[in-house]
């Protein structure tokens, strides 16, 4: 019973690391700029993802003929996505950014209807815009503002545009996962991410004052880089292999879910009943869009 939902299991604990993640990067950021933070963790998440691959005996070779479209897609995930989001959080606050994140199963679920053989069903669909709305929910109904004025509007778009290329990057990646195993994938991913990302932040690196930095931002980078990117990162591409992209994303929308039940643990914070409902209402939505198509069909007939 266990193993036959394992993959939904590992994406839910996927959904606590990126849970935590937004007041981890919040907090780090405060002591490293964006572009070394970001070289930073890409190096751990490379080194583990390595390391993983290493033990199972994968190699970093590709064939020849999928290397410039992997390095693409690399570059698109790992250089293209990271940008966006460590700037964008950066300009926004956390609540606009996790309805903008949130979005993320939407643009999936369009793009596969359109670029995939893994087309949208009724359920699918409502389950896709349950767990959205729900989002929607959480973020509105909560006592932390959400704002959209002038200060954080290029945050928020700069935010959803990360969301859209993080679809892109999820389709693309669906293609290829045929061919490689989930590790080795990553890992691959996760070397184009750090050459990149070292690079554009290679001249920040350099002037950084380590000694000026405190073990919370350190503690910061390391569960970033090593859960957030590495671990997260493996998790989400065998997902899209086991019970494909649209469900994969669907569990995105748990994040602000969990962010409310740490608060709530954590913080001793209220919810409202419209946080209640909209926590509910991404349940119900991941729910419907996990459901096998079989089973549906059959209660239609």
């Amino acid at each position: 019973m266990i193993k036959k939902y394992l993959t939904d299991l590992t994406l839910i604990g996927v959904a606590v690391i990126w849970a935590l993640n937004f007041s981890v990067v919040k907090i780090a950021l405060n002591e490293f700029d964006p572009y070394s933070f970001n070289a930073i963790r890409f190096f751990l998440a490379f080194a583990l993802l390595y390391y993983a691959a290493k033990r199972k005996g994968f190699s970093l070779k590709v064939k020849r003929e999928h290397f410039w479209a992997l390095v693409g897609i690399g570059l698109i995930g790992n250089l293209l996505y990271q940008m966006l989001f460590i700037v964008g959080i950066n300009l926004t606050k956390a609540a606009n950014a996790s309805v903008m994140l949130g979005t993320i199963p939407i643009w999936v679920a369009l793009l596969s209807q359109f670029f995939t053989d893994e087309k949208l069903t009724t359920v699918k669909s409502i389950g896709v815009l349950f767990a959205f709305s729900g989002v929607a929910l959480i973020v509105a109904g909560g006592n932390n503002e959400i704002s959209f004025q002038s200060e954080t509007f290029l945050g928020d778009i700069i935010t959803i545009m990360s969301a859209i290329v993080w679809a892109v990057y999820t389709i693309l990646s669906k293609r290829y996962l045929k061919f490689y195993n989930s590790t080795q994938f990553s890992a691959f991913m996760a070397l184009i991410g750090f050459i990149c990302l070292s690079l554009i932040g290679l001249p920040s690196l350099v002037q950084i004052d380590w000694s000026s930095i405190s073990p919370k931002a350190y503690g910061g980078v390391l569960y970033s880089g090593t859960l957030s990117v590495g671990i997260a990162y493996l998790i989400w591409n065998n997902g899209i292999v086991k019970i494909g992209a649209v469900r994969t994303a669907t569990y995105q929308n748990l994040v602000p879910v969990l962010g409310l039940v740490f608060g709530v643990i954590i913080l001793d914070e209220v919810l409202t009943l419209f946080q209640y409902i909209g926590a509910l209402s991404v349940i119900a939505g991941i729910v419907m869009a996990r459901l096998p198509v079989s089973l549906y069909r059959a209660k239609i007939n």
